[in-house]
């Protein structure tokens, strides 16, 4: 059982953001590092370091309008990555940045600037095509906010629309992931509002349309566990955004405020496994923003989370599970989780970390290594060269 758990980790490829390496901050302003990347190389360079680290960080999560400039076609973005030993990963739309979509994207009443929303993404899915990525990522900020203000049931036929226009131009091998959120920054609805609205869009679209599930985007105390069960026992789950949150937002490091949730959801998609004989095809991503911790020890952390909560949920006794559910023994069904919550893995990790020929403790070897104070003072000192506002140093 323990050496089939090791195994297991084997199947957690967990994909970086481009983002998540730059700076960042709230809608009142950023918070600058010295450390952090200033252009798309500098992603790169900062994800290769993760993945060399951890050994299980092979991709690059990447936005069309912050990662690709006029000048750079898809071919020369992509050779900057394999010099840094990583690919690029999911495609990410941007549906929410433009002037032209203050009332929204592809839910926007004007015929136009849905034409040009759905043009963006048909873009997004070429590119895709160019640079041997199979997944194409939507999130939408569309939504009213005031009651009259738009058709909600237009809204959603004008989704359904431009859905099946993505979906028609996909290859055999692309995804299409559509992600939901229930608020922010409408006020009054949100177009794709839960699990069920990105599910009926989906199964409109095409078969190769799938529901991506942000940890941080749903309702305190929500049992997202029970959303990934459904989905998985649907065909429909498509990936993750990991990340977590206390209130409201959805940008906190993974399992830094509930460890647990994410040790059940990560439950649920090893019982399947376990049931099918294998493990679902789940495209796993970070999505979080490092306003105050230092980008790529925030990164790491997440990866070891991760993969922490993962093997214990692997060494989850599921005979023993079953077996006290089919007899109603409650209080011993609910301790079989608890003893492999519970369980440390630091060992078992090392283990796996010295068979993968990295370290067992990635965040020590990542202070150790002196790549921190080095990008800290060059990218200081090229920022001062380009004029650009620096922030304070972090190791």
């Amino acid at each position: 059982m323990i050496e089939q758990a090791i195994a297991s980790l084997d199947s957690l490829k967990i994909e970086l953001p481009s983002w998540g390496f730059a700076d960042t901050g709230t809608r009142f302003g950023k918070f600058l590092q010295d450390g952090s990347a200033i252009d798309t190389a500098d992603k790169f360079a900062d994800a290769g370091m993760v993945n060399r680290l951890t050994a299980c960080c092979p991709a690059v999560a990447v936005h069309v309008l912050w990662d690709f400039s006029e000048n750079q076609d898809g071919a020369s973005v992509a050779s900057i990555a394999t010099k840094h030993g990583v690919e690029i990963g999911s495609i990410n739309a941007n549906l929410f940045q433009d002037q032209e979509y203050k009332l929204g994207s592809f839910g926007n009443p004007d015929g136009a600037i849905r034409q040009q929303a759905v043009k963006h993404s048909l873009d997004c899915i070429q590119l895709g095509k160019d640079v041997g990525s199979d997944l194409f990522t939507l999130w939408f900020a569309d939504g009213t906010n005031y009651p009259g203000q738009d058709s909600i049931r237009d809204r959603k036929r004008r989704f359904q629309e431009g859905l099946r226009a993505c979906h028609e131009r996909l290859e055999e091998s692309q995804v299409m992931l559509v992600e939901y959120k229930p608020f922010e920054p409408a006020f009054y609805h949100t177009d794709v509002a839960d699990w069920g609205m990105s599910y009926l869009l989906c199964k409109d679209a095409g078969p190769q349309a799938k529901v991506l599930v942000d940890t941080g985007h749903h309702y305190a105390s929500q049992n997202i566990e029970q959303i990934v069960a459904w989905l998985l026992d649907e065909g429909m789950l498509g990936g993750f955004h990991f990340n977590d949150r206390r209130y409201a937002d959805d940008d906190l490091t993974l399992g830094s405020i509930d460890p647990y949730q994410v040790f059940r959801i990560f439950n649920e998609i090893h019982c399947y496994a376990e049931e099918e004989e294998g493990y679902p095809d789940i495209a796993y991503m970070v999505d979080q923003s490092h306003n105050l911790k230092p980008k790529i020890e925030a990164m790491l952390q997440t990866v070891m989370t991760a993969q922490d909560l993962w093997l214990k949920a692997a060494l989850v006794d599921r005979d023993a599970l079953k077996r006290h559910q089919r007899s109603g023994a409650i209080v011993d069904a609910e301790n079989v989780l608890k003893t492999a919550f519970n369980t440390n893995v630091d060992r078992l990790l090392g283990d796996w970390r010295s068979k993968n020929g990295v370290e067992a403790n990635p965040l020590n070897a990542y202070r150790a290594s002196g790549y921190g104070e080095s990008i800290a003072t060059e990218r200081a000192q090229r920022r001062k060269d380009l004029g650009i506002q620096s922030g304070a140093a972090y190791a």
